[in-house]
């Protein structure tokens, strides 16, 4: 099932509105009974003594949205989802704020879920995004996923 190429990325936090707008917007799609929703968030680690404030995320971003769309087109054939809906932030994301917002839809609840967890495992390991940890002092770092 082919999906026109979605643009992924946006500057800053992905507002608590938004998300909102997006749960809203699929209450008239009737053949859909099921959602499953994961929202990354910045945390406030302490790494070394210091506080993490901020992430500044970045990409290589035409190939970030070309793999975004495979991955895309992959998870469509892999599981049968009525729509999927992902963002991400670039730019400088505060402590609290929404950096990655993965939205699926289906018939059923199963397949959400298992698309769901697919999706974000493969977003962490595939994508090329990087984020700058940025502390309380200032200082920077170059996060390290796990």
């Amino acid at each position: 099932m082919k999906k026109k190429a979605k643009k992924v990325f946006q500057e800053g936090p992905i507002a608590a509105s938004f998300v909102g707008e997006s749960i809203a917007k699929h209450q008239s799609k009737t053949s859909i009974g099921a959602h499953s929703i994961f929202m990354g968030q910045v945390r406030a680690d302490e790494i070394n003594g210091k506080t993490v404030c901020a992430i500044n995320y970045s990409a290589y971003e035409e190939m970030a949205e070309k793999e975004f769309y495979n991955l895309r087109e992959e998870t469509f054939e892999k599981f049968e989802l009525s729509c999927m809906h992902i963002h991400h932030s670039l730019g400088k994301v505060n402590v609290g704020e929404i950096c990655l917002f993965v939205f699926v839809s289906a018939k059923h609840r199963k397949v959400v879920f298992e698309a769901l967890e697919f999706l974000v495992e493969e977003i962490k390991t595939r994508i090329p995004i990087f984020g700058k940890e940025i502390f309380e002092d200032d200082s920077q770092t170059w996060k390290v996923n796990t």
